[in-house]
């Protein structure tokens, strides 16, 4: 449990990272957008190679991973709605000013981002021993746009450095604890319905990414942003298959 604790904070102190970044760096909004693409292609990639493909493989046949890849898309919609309700529909938004009276929903928010992919990891550690070095590589370069973002907002919205900070550290904890989990509560489940819960995390990742990521990477970054896109789809890729040619 540890050691997917661990590697669940790896993944996510780019969360810090970007936080830190962004704090003492202005960054224009096209870079940001272009760096937002890069991560939606990187993750893209994590979810049909590293997600979906082993489901299906693990589900021997069965309809568990489309039933969880529904699943996953439509929890995160709805999940979304609600956030979005409360104020924190707009932590993705490089234009966005967050307001530190909207911190309750921008953090549900935001760990409603991270929670699938963390969870993953603790899959990953719990089915090969050890961490995937590709779904590593997307989680943390994935989080590191979404956190510069979020903290220009933050910053426009009049927080100081040090919230900030201490915003992104109390994330990343709770990522890496949601990889913990992944690890200790699902250990018995049976291989058609870890290949659910993969699926599921699949789905509710896409879901994020066409609804918040993309459409903002566009926006900013314009043409460039689907050029970025394929730049992080495929050096995920190369990750994937170096990873498979040394473990094979």
């Amino acid at each position: 449990m540890w050691t997917a604790f661990f590697w669940g904070l790896i993944a996510a102190s780019s969360l810090v990272l970007g936080g830190l970044l962004a704090s003492w760096v202005t960054l224009g909004k096209r870079t940001l957008g272009v760096i937002m693409a890069f991560g939606a292609g990187v993750l893209i990639s994590a979810v049909a190679y590293e997600m979906v493909f082993d489901a299906v493989k693990l589900a021997k046949g069965s309809g568990y991973p489309t039933l969880g890849f529904l699943a996953g898309a439509s929890t995160f919609f709805f999940s979304d709605k609600l956030i979005e309700g409360i104020g924190g529909g707009k932590r993705k938004n490089i234009d966005a000013a967050h307001q530190s009276k909207l911190v309750v929903p921008l953090v549900l928010a935001i760990i409603l981002d991270g929670v699938p992919e963390s969870v993953v990891i603790g899959l990953g550690v719990l089915e090969g021993g050890t961490v995937s070095l590709a779904m590593l590589v997307a989680v943390f370069m994935s989080n590191l746009p979404e956190a510069a973002a979020g903290t220009t907002g933050m910053r426009s919205g009049g927080w100081s450095r040090t919230k900030i900070l201490l915003l992104w550290v109390g994330i990343t904890l709770v990522c890496a604890l949601a990889s913990a989990a992944g690890y200790a509560l699902l250990g018995d489940l049976s291989p058609s319905w870890l290949s659910f819960v993969q699926t599921f995390a699949g789905g509710a990742i896409l879901m994020m990414l066409a609804n918040t990521m993309i459409p903002e990477a566009y926006e900013h970054g314009g043409k460039l942003a689907g050029v970025f896109t394929v730049l992080g789809f495929a050096i995920s890729v190369w990750v994937i298959v170096l990873e498979h040619a040394q473990t094979g």
